[in-house]
């Protein structure tokens, strides 16, 4: 399962060596083995990095197990350098060649399938689970005081008599509120512990409202929303309906964005938009958030100085006064560098939003 660690080892790779990426589509829904080697076989024609190439076709050979929808490989053989990526989400199939892994199409799938968290509650506890890249990382569960309800009658609460189950009835709430706290307890640190963006609760709508009110308001900022499940229900269950919720939640994110950025841009405060003009943003680190149609890519030139990144050739840097080499993709390597001045990087699905944003912009610092 690819990590954040794995992430961050492939932006910091660099060589004086070329970098063969290659994404392989191996969808069970969409083709079989024999197809999808066609088609690596097919792409991996097009470069000259030949011990690259033999390298990954081995992989699928010898090691890859089909059981994923996608793979991400990458390779520089020179360097020592192989890592290969089996993912639960598909991707579409591509070959990069340059002098770092092509991890654009890594950063979408991280954005959109990234850190789920989700809580399913009743009264009892909660069955807590981790949904990282469309499957499942980890699971844990936290369970309390056994809760029995007794009517609240009219009757004689006297010794012998029918009714009287006010105090039961008021003890068993007590357990429920209990029970409740525990369990968000448990999950905020459960949450914590593995990295979680966003949470989904799930269960009836009683138990979704009590559980949430008592998670740190931390925590209550990040649910993306809920749904009725049983208790009983399978992971796989689980996993479908929050990632429905999820995708929802994301392009009403997306669209939110587009517009502060949008709004900040024509009031000339803290939005920025348009290739360029975000390039020079990037490199005056000033950059809070990217914000990125998913599958832009450009060509640029970047500054064999400073690195400054452009779209338009130019004679000379602005900024250090040399010399432009060309770059296969500016919107990457615009990526790379936000990503490691600590900014973060929204990659949008949905189109509209896209649309109105033109492909790319960001959200400033000042």
């Amino acid at each position: 399962m690819l990590t954040d660690a794995n992430l961050q080892e492939l932006l910091d790779f660099r060589s004086e060596h070329s970098v063969l990426s290659v994404y392989v589509n191996t969808d069970p829904t969409q083709g079989n083995a024999d197809s999808y080697k066609l088609e690596l076989r097919n792409l991996l024609k097009s470069t000259v990095l030949i011990e690259d190439a033999a390298a990954i076709e081995r992989y699928f050979e010898h090691t890859y197990d089909w059981s994923g929808r996608s793979v991400a490989i990458f390779s520089c053989a020179p360097a020592g350098f192989f890592r290969a990526y089996p993912l639960a989400v598909a991707v579409q199939s591509r070959l990069r060649v340059n002098n770092s892994p092509h991890v654009k199409p890594l950063m979408n799938l991280l954005n959109f399938y990234g850190g789920y968290g989700v809580a399913l509650v009743d009264k009892q506890g909660a069955r807590l689970f981790h949904f990282h890249l469309g499957e499942l990382a980890e699971q844990e569960g936290v369970l309390g005081e056994d809760v029995h309800h007794t009517k609240r009658g009219g009757a004689s609460s006297q010794p012998g008599h029918r009714g009287g189950g006010s105090g039961q009835t008021r003890r068993a709430e007590e357990l429920v509120e209990q029970n409740m706290k525990e369990a968000a307890e448990f999950a905020g640190h459960f949450f914590s512990e593995k990295n979680v963006r966003r949470v989904v609760i799930c269960g009836s709508d009683d138990n979704v409202s009590l559980f949430r009110s008592h998670l740190p308001k931390s925590w209550q900022s990040l649910v993306v929303g809920s749904f009725p499940m049983s208790m009983t229900a399978p992971k796989d269950e689980v996993l479908a309906r929050t990632m429905e919720i999820g995708r929802l939640a994301e392009y009403r994110l997306e669209e939110n964005l587009v517009e502060t950025i949008i709004t900040s841009h024509a009031k000339k405060h803290a939005g920025v938009l348009h290739l360029d003009a975000t390039l020079k943003a990037v490199h005056e680190g000033r950059v809070q958030t990217l914000v990125i149609r998913e599958g832009l890519r450009s060509p640029g030139y970047q500054c064999s100085g400073c690195e400054y990144v452009t779209a338009h050739p130019l004679p000379t840097c602005p900024f250090c006064g040399n010399e432009f080499i060309q770059i296969p993709d500016a919107v990457e390597m615009a990526i790379r560098t936000v990503l490691k001045q600590g900014g973060e990087i929204e990659m949008l699905q949905n189109q509209s939003a896209a649309e109105r944003l033109g492909g790319i912009g960001a959200v400033l610092r000042y």
